[in-house]
């Protein structure tokens, strides 16, 4: 497994992180929940190399930290990078509406005082005595608008309390991450990011890493769909996110998709390598993106997931894979 500092931190990081979203459960995401198996894969994760665990509140409504923590306790702690979030609230109606999943509604909150009092549930749930990384989970909205700087020097007051080591701002454009940067450093980004979705590439990437952001990638594998294991006859449940989210599902570009991966037999033959962990490889080995957040709801996925964190592609087999990508035309 390779590792990369977290902006001008300290904090080294395993390339390949474990994304704890998926296990806290909820309507986005198909199938039944089963928490022993993502105990099992959370575990498995750490013992093999993966020291990066990235969670939130709003996963499951607490219950992801929840079971962060079950695991994570037999653990040094000095060597795990637990990174969560705040900014979303679903027990009360202060902030801006965002929606309604499980019948629950849930608001967007970046006022002070509800971000402190966010990190102290999220310490208690996650049972450590501070935060590796604490994201923005979204920006605040027009119907409850928090200023940027006020949001970042509240952030900046927890990390000299040491509350936190690292401050993180995920799903934000760069005219905002330019204005964090105004305030104080800004250790890391969280975008989506995967070979169907490179928005970022760009003036975004090139801002980041002239001024020491790291991104954390998330979605590297399209939710299941660039393992290679996804076929035409897959149909997403109504309702979770792939059906009402994601457009590369949509079957005109799903072909389109599964046609180019399979293009890629050789390449993948080539490294005794499956194809998410080509792509996954393909992905951290693309300039600015530092690492990659994989889901893992069982513990056969963190087995595959992890080869991608120490694969180094040829520079000639990651040309031909971005030509491929770009030659694609989703809709």
């Amino acid at each position: 497994m390779q590792y990369r500092e977290i902006g001008k931190t300290g904090i080294q990081a395993s390339v390949v992180g474990l994304g704890a979203w998926a296990i806290g459960g909820g309507g986005f995401w198909d199938g039944k929940d089963d928490d022993e198996e993502a105990a099992r894969a959370i575990r498995f994760a750490l013992e093999q190399g993966i020291n990066l665990i990235d969670t939130a509140p709003g996963y499951g409504d607490g219950k992801s930290e929840r079971l962060v923590c079950e695991v994570v306790s037999g653990f040094d702690r000095g060597k795990l990078v637990i990174s969560t979030k705040c900014g979303i609230i679903w027990w009360g109606e202060e902030g801006g509406y965002m929606h309604t999943l499980d019948g629950k509604r849930y608001y967007r909150n970046l006022e002070p005082h509800s971000i402190r009092h966010e990190v102290e549930q999220s310490l208690k749930r996650l049972n450590v005595d501070y935060i590796d990384v604490l994201f923005t989970h979204w920006p605040s909205l027009e119907s409850f608008p928090t200023p940027i700087e006020k949001t970042m020097r509240c952030l900046l007051e927890l990390k000299e309390e040491g509350i936190i080591k690292a401050i993180g701002a995920s799903n934000v454009n760069l005219d905002q991450i330019k204005e964090y940067m105004e305030i104080g450093q800004l250790d890391v980004t969280q975008p989506p990011y995967s070979m169907l979705n490179r928005d970022v590439e760009g003036d975004y990437l090139a801002y980041c890493m002239e001024n020491n952001i790291s991104l954390f990638a998330y979605s590297p594998l399209e939710q299941g769909l660039l393992t290679g294991k996804i076929t035409m006859e897959y149909e997403p449940e109504a309702g979770t996110y792939r059906a009402n989210h994601l457009k590369w599902y949509q079957k005109q570009n799903r072909k389109q998709v599964i046609e180019m991966l399979a293009g890629w037999s050789d390449i993948a033959q080539k490294y005794e390598a499956t194809m998410a962990q080509l792509v996954i490889a393909w992905t951290v080995s693309q300039p600015g993106i530092t690492h990659a957040l994989c889901g893992a709801r069982k513990q056969k996925h963190v087995e595959e997931n992890l080869k991608g964190g120490s694969m180094a592609i040829a520079r000639e087999d990651l040309a031909r894979m971005r030509t491929d990508i770009e030659r694609l035309k989703l809709s």
